[in-house]
C-alpha cells in the first residue's frame, strides 16, 4: 500500500541511496549504542541504521505509516516504535529504561524543528548527540557566527549546550514530495557543561529572547528589564551594542550579573 506524505506532519520522504549512505556513516552508530530515531516515516534510515544496532527505538506521530515500517523491519523485536508526538515525548523516560545516553536521529519537520531541538535539549544529561536532516536555513542559523545576518537567538541557546557541526547539504530532488528549499545534516555533540557560567538557565533563555525579539534595539533598551547600562558596561559589553554582535559567552556574562 503506498502512502502519501501528509503535509499537516511535514513529511517529505527521503528516498536517494547516497544521501541515506552517507547519513547513516556520519551517525556511525555501534551495536551497543541507545539509538532513538525521530520521525521514522517509511524507513529511509531506519533500515539501515537496524543492520548496525542491537535496538533501535523510533518515535512515530503518524500511525498509519507504523504498519508499513513495522512490516519492513527485517527482525522483529529490534525496532521499538513509540506511537508518539516528539514534542510531548518523554526521552528522560526512556532513557531510564533501555540506558542512556541517547544519541537521536532523523528527519525533523521544517515547520516545528526548532521547538523540537528545545525539547531535546531539556533532555541533554540523557543525550549524548544528534544527527538530524532539517531546512538548511536552519542550520546555517544553529551555526551561525556572531555578527551575521542569520545569527540569532537559536544560535545563542544551542552554543550553550552543543558543539554543532554542519555536514553536508540535500537538493530537493531526493525527497518525495520534493521540498521548495535546501535541506542539510547536522551533528550536534551535547556538552557535559556550558562552555561558560550558566547559573540560571531559565533567564538566560529570557534575556537572549528579550535580547533579540526587537534587533535593531540597542542592549540597553532590549534588556533593560535585566540590567541597566551601567549593569551592562560593568560585564565589559557596549550598552549600545545590538544582540546579533555578542557571543554566546558574553549573553551568559550578562545572564550571570542579571541573576545577581
Amino acid at each position: 500500500m503506498e502512502h502519501r506524505a501528509r503535509k499537516r506532519f511535514g513529511q517529505h520522504f527521503l528516498h536517494d541511496a547516497n544521501i541515506i549512505e552517507r547519513i547513516v556513516r556520519a551517525i556511525d552508530p555501534a551495536a551497543g549504542d541507545h539509538l532513538v530515531e525521530i520521525g521514522p516515516g517509511l524507513g529511509a534510515i531506519t533500515l539501515p541504521l537496524l543492520e548496525r544496532v542491537d535496538e533501535l527505538h523510533a518515535v512515530e506521530l503518524d500511525r498509519d505509516v507504523i504498519p508499513l515500517l513495522e512490516a519492513k523491519a527485517a527482525a522483529p523485536g529490534r525496532l521499538v516504535i513509540h506511537p508518539a508526538d516528539a514534542l510531548k515525548f518523554d526521552f528522560a523516560a526512556l532513557a531510564g529504561g533501555i540506558g542512556a545516553p541517547l544519541r537521536l536521529a532523523g528527519n525533523l519537520p521544517y515547520n516545528v524543528s526548532s521547538p523540537l531541538l528545545f525539547h531535546f535539549l531539556s533532555f541533554r544529561s540523557v543525550i549524548r548527540d544528534m544527527h538530524f536532516m532539517l531546512q538548511k536555513e536552519v542550520v546555517d542559523r544553529m551555526a551561525a557566527p556572531p555578527g551575521s545576518k542569520t545569527y540569532g537567538r537559536l544560535s545563542v541557546m544551542l552554543a550553550a549546550d552543543c558543539l554543532i557541526e554542519p555536514l553536508f547539504t540535500i537538493r530537493p530532488g531526493a525527497f518525495n514530495p520534493p521540498p521548495k528549499v535546501d535541506s542539510a545534516v547536522v551533528r550536534l555533540a551535547v556538552r557535559d557543561e556550558p562552555p561558560f557560567p550558566l547559573p540560571d538557565r531559565a533567564l538566560f533563555a529570557k534575556l537572549v529572547t528579550a535580547a533579540f525579539a526587537q534587533r535593531r534595539k540597542t542592549l540597553r533598551n532590549s534588556i533593560r528589564q535585566f540590567l541597566d547600562a551601567d549593569a551592562i558596561a560593568a560585564c565589559g559589553i557596549d550598552p549600545r551594542a545590538r544582540a546579533e554582535t555578542l557571543s554566546a559567552a558574553e549573553f551568559g556574562r550578562l545572564a550571570a550579573a542579571a541573576a545577581g
